[in-house]
């Protein structure tokens, strides 16, 4: 990288909005904060070998994907892969032992690199997905899947295709986030009564632009502002709130109704407005609303699901419950820890709310502090190796032509691990998709139940 070039470092995800401030005032306001149980350390080691991985884009997100993997001790970084050259030489230090190539194909072809962490531009990831697929590797594909409808569905078709062996995991990493699977099953269980709506928001003060002195360069770098590739911020930023909608309220929109706007960085030559909203329409009459800008800070971002009994609230990877006086009795209350919010006493929500436990451990304080993409990754990475060593370890045993033995094996060995699959993946990424044609156009977009299927 020439010393004149700037590269926006404006993708920082940290707000001002953390830890005990948020705390503090949800439960100033009689939140009851949801918390998955903590009562032992947490373990993430795996006994068997390392994972021989391979980063593959190293644009912002791809030094965070990267950043995150030096966490996880059964990574071992094997080889980095970008076309700019002054990417490569910056994230030397990052993965030092890295090989660096600026040829994608070079790591499909290393049998010795094991899995693949795809982080290039949304619509670039069709051909290197589909060749890593067919190069027997496990794939980590960044979220949206492509910013076609067309291209989507061949990545996710590829994934269905590939051999049970294979991992495919799609970079829809809230999934992977303990809290998020703990809370599953509470929402749609009817704790807060009946759904009315849910609603999202993602504000962040920045310009989304990175500079360089070659305009060629330039160009490159500021894809996201490209209307003919780019599925703004709708598809790039709220590809994950808009699946969480539809993975808590078990269901695909009908309808989305999209609005965007041009209003503060109108003078750069983007093409993608800095401000949206949208709102999606749900079987059954519950809408989910959405917004997102580039122009103001205030308030960040957090996910909102409303019932008449109750409403909670996701911030920072953590939850808050908020009752309504009148709302009834759920039966398990008198066996769960109480605590006093303001002038209220509210219940830990826990996943064994039969006995008291304690979250303020260290081992506790230490898992709350991990990303989801911290969880998401570390799943790929863990699982991948699982496949392997109980791969071997059949193999060793029984030979190798026994392939549903194989598969039964594998099933039974290989631990369940929250990631997102290639059919959650290729959904969530025509949601953003259909939102995306919303925003753009100004109208409402009908989705037909087809677009969410595979073979249609």
């Amino acid at each position: 990288m020439k010393d004149s070039e700037i590269i926006s470092q404006d993708f920082n995800r940290r707000d001002f909005l953390k830890g005990g401030s948020v705390a503090t005032i949800m439960t100033m306001l009689g939140g009851v904060e949801l918390l998955a149980q903590t009562t032992e350390p947490v373990k993430t080691a795996y006994s068997g070998a390392k994972t021989k991985v391979a980063v593959i884009g190293l644009g912002a997100w791809g030094r965070e994907l990267l950043t995150s993997l030096t966490k996880i001790p059964q990574a071992d970084i094997a080889a980095i892969c970008d076309t700019y050259p002054a990417s490569l030489r910056r994230c030397a230090s990052t993965a030092p032992g890295a090989a660096q190539t600026p040829d994608y194909k070079t790591i499909l072809e290393n049998k010795d690199i094991k899995a693949v962490v795809i982080a290039t531009p949304t619509h670039k990831h069709k051909d290197i997905v589909i060749e890593a697929l067919k190069a027997g590797k496990h794939v980590y594909c960044e979220a949206p899947l492509a910013n076609t409808i067309e291209d989507a569905k061949a990545i996710a078709s590829a994934a269905h295709a590939a051999p049970k062996t294979q991992l495919f995991q799609a970079g829809l990493q809230t999934r992977s986030d303990p809290e998020r699977p703990f809370l599953l099953p509470f929402i749609r269980s009817g704790c807060l009564g009946t759904t009315v709506m849910a609603r999202a928001q993602w504000h962040k003060f920045q310009t989304w632009r990175s500079q360089s002195p070659n305009p060629e360069r330039e160009k490159e770098l500021n894809w996201r502002l490209d209307k003919s590739i780019s599925l703004g911020l709708v598809g790039e930023i709220g590809c994950h709130p808009l699946d969480q909608a539809c993975w808590f309220l078990n269901g695909q929109p009908v309808a989305v109704t999209g609005f965007g706007s041009l209003l503060v960085h109108r003078d750069d030559g983007r093409e993608v407005p800095d401000t949206i909203q949208v709102v999606l329409e749900f079987p059954g009459g519950v809408n989910m609303i959405y917004d997102a800008t580039l122009a103001n800070s205030f308030d960040s971002e957090y996910e909102m699901f409303y019932g008449n009994n109750a409403a909670v609230m996701l911030r920072d990877s953590k939850a808050w419950m908020f009752k309504e006086v009148n709302s009834p009795l759920l039966g398990w209350e008198v066996y769960a820890r109480k605590e006093t919010f303001y002038k209220d006493t509210g219940i830990a929500l826990l996943a064994d709310a039969s006995k008291a436990v304690v979250n303020d451990s260290p081992e506790a304080k230490k898992a709350l502090e991990r990303t989801p993409l911290d969880h998401a990754l570390e799943n790929f990475v863990l699982t991948a190796a699982d496949i392997a060593g109980n791969t071997q370890d059949y193999v060793d045993l029984n030979g190798a032509d026994d392939v549903k033995g194989l598969l039964e094996y594998l099933s039974k060995n290989v631990p369940k691990r929250h990631m997102c699959s290639y059919l959650d993946a290729y959904r969530a990424t025509v949601v953003a998709i259909k939102a995306n044609e919303a925003v753009m156009s100004h109208q409402r977009v009908l989705i037909q139940p087809e677009l969410f299927a595979l073979n249609s």
